[in-house]
């Protein structure tokens, strides 16, 4: 009776990890907005990194490998992503692993979709013509999160790529170099500083 127990409090801990009630974690908040906080995310530390360097070539993917960026980080006021450029209803790949957040239209994003993963990155895919995961769904990385369109304040068919940290977006050329549509080898400090994140890469050499 029980070893019957413990298999089965074994496959309920098994599937809590896999994600399978996971949907059930998520606030109203975390469901319906994008600018929220990682629950837990800064509790015991003020400051953590993210090795990039450390990613295998087959636990990342750029969303949009034939997309041209055409408007950077800041390029203008509010620009709070980086934008590629593309055809419509073109495939958007999920950059990494992960657990998405939110998946609905949101004002001026149109249809987005937002991935949260465990290194603590959240990535944000919009202006979609389509959404094709949900809140709760597990995604890996270079699945299908959605189709290129022109929802929300958009003038064309691109993808709004963002990246967030605590809810605080950062510029996603540290990720990614745009350019070269690869995953920069290298290591990303997160630092919380009252109620904003710095995020910077790592400059100093290993010893």
């Amino acid at each position: 009776m029980k070893s019957t127990q413990l298999l089965f409090l074994l496959f309920i801990s098994v599937v809590a990890w896999a994600g399978g009630p996971a949907k059930s974690n998520f606030t109203a908040m975390e469901v319906n907005h994008i600018r929220v906080n990682t629950p837990g995310l800064f509790n015991e530390r003020k400051s953590f990194s993210i090795h990039l360097d450390s990613i295998k070539e087959n636990e990342y993917c750029f969303p949009l490998p034939g997309g041209k960026v055409i408007s950077a980080y800041g390029a203008r006021r509010g620009h709070s992503g980086t934008d590629i450029k593309t055809k419509a209803n073109d495939t958007i790949r999920c950059a990494f692993d992960g657990i998405v957040r939110m998946a609905k239209t949101y004002a001026a994003y149109g249809n987005v979709v937002v991935v949260r993963h465990d290194n603590g990155l959240e990535s944000i895919y919009s202006h979609n013509s389509r959404n094709l995961v949900k809140s709760g769904d597990i995604v890996k990385a270079g699945d299908a999160v959605g189709l290129t369109g022109r929802t929300g304040r958009a003038t064309t068919e691109h993808l709004h790529l963002e990246f967030r940290i605590d809810g605080q977006h950062f510029n996603p050329n540290l990720i990614f170099d745009m350019k070269g549509r690869t995953l920069r080898k290298t290591e990303i400090v997160c630092a919380k500083a009252g109620n904003r994140v710095i995020v910077k890469q790592n400059l100093t050499p290993k010893k």
